[in-house]
């Protein structure tokens, strides 16, 4: 079974070794972002303040969306210069 999709299995090793730790920066940032979302979540039912928390929710969540992002274009960036 392959990971990656076939960008990823085209890829060079040093290329593969920079997506492998964007994704684990991905995983590290999904912890928290779980983290954060049960916190925001019972502070919000118990009727607490949680907007700091929710905000610090929204910047692991855009942070992970860029991270993503600079994958996609890592692995896109092997494609193109497939082509020269």
């Amino acid at each position: 079974m392959s990971v990656g999709g076939a960008a990823y299995r085209r890829s060079s090793r040093h290329r593969k070794a920079v997506v492998e730790q964007f994704e684990i920066f991905m995983g590290f940032l999904a912890f928290w972002g779980l983290i954060l979302l049960g916190l925001t979540v019972w502070l919000e039912v118990t009727g607490q303040f949680a907007l700091g928390w929710a905000l610090g929710l929204l910047a692991v969540v855009l942070a992970m969306v860029g991270i993503w992002a600079l994958r996609l274009k890592v692995l896109r960036g092997e494609r193109d210069e497939n082509k020269d």
